[in-house]
């Protein structure tokens, strides 16, 4: 009798499998998604390190809006000039010139520089010591834990003994991914043409500001009267703001800046191998 039930229930299982096996693969048949062969194309053009600088939450979203040609081939701007020419080959468009983004912080109060109001001792992120206003007595100023450099998947960043993050001007893709991270909005995309940059985000009065960070905006306006073009910088709430449609990009406007917190071509002469070096000298 047991033998019997053993028997009995050994079949009913397999029959309930075979049953399930092909209610599987008739709905696998039934329901399956066709994919464009264009897609796979693409995606295997892509960088695939899903930086989300284009816009889109990775490079397999990015592959199907290409293939549906909703997008240039120039917006992945990881991939630069040579996945842009893949891509438009693979579209069967033409190549757009690519725009090469780079990274800029806009913040130089450093621990030489900036005055500090506390210890902090809370989480060691950006995000958690903007809740309580870190330890800087500059509220507008970079607050130094690495948020930005963790968050760069190409070993573009690295903070320095300062305690300020520097770009790496030969490694930076343009991403964004860094300028995202910053709970403090220091951090800016710009063309590579763009080379002439106010280093501060202070809205402070002038007194103030070079008393808690000596490189700090003063607001004292001479950028603005030695710019060649009216209007290009402006004062702003306390802080000298750039019109990149118009301002001239040389060095005009810097040479009598009493902080030196308006600077040009500094973020070019900033490289990876160049960092690296300074580091081992002063180690």
């Amino acid at each position: 009798m047991l033998v019997k039930m053993i028997i009995i229930s050994v079949v009913s299982m397999g029959g309930i499998g075979a049953v399930l096996a092909l209610f599987l693969a008739f709905a696998d048949k039934k329901f399956k998604v066709e994919e464009d062969p264009k897609v796979e194309e693409i995606a295997g053009i892509l960088p695939g390190s899903n930086c989300g600088g284009c816009g889109y939450p990775g490079c397999r979203a990015l592959a199907e809006i290409l293939a549906k040609g909703e997008a240039p081939p120039n917006v992945c701007v990881a991939g630069g000039n040579a996945i842009a020419v893949k891509l438009a080959a693979a579209m069967g468009v033409a190549v757009l010139d690519h725009k090469r983004n780079v990274a800029v912080v806009l913040c130089k109060g450093g621990h030489a520089e900036a005055e500090r109001r506390g210890i902090y001792k809370g989480e060691m992120t950006c995000t958690a010591s903007q809740i309580t206003g870190g330890d800087k007595a500059c509220t507008y100023g970079c607050l130094g834990y690495g948020e930005c450099v963790d968050a760069c998947k190409y070993d573009a960043m690295a903070m320095d003994s300062n305690g300020l993050p520097v770009v790496f001007y030969d490694k930076c893709v343009g991403c964004g991914a860094c300028a995202k991270a910053c709970p403090r909005n220091i951090i800016e995309m710009h063309p590579e043409e763009d080379k002439l940059f106010v280093y501060c985000r202070s809205r402070d009065k002038g007194a103030y500001a070079k008393k808690v960070c000596s490189v700090a905006c003063i607001a004292c306006g001479l950028c603005v009267k030695d710019c060649s073009v009216p209007g290009a910088i402006a004062l702003n709430n306390n802080l000298a703001v750039i019109d990149y449609a118009k301002a001239p990009q040389n060095d005009e406007s810097t040479k009598r800046c009493p902080t030196k917190c308006i600077l040009f071509g500094l973020e070019e002469k900033v490289t990876k191998r160049g960092f690296e070096a300074s580091v081992r000298k002063s180690a």
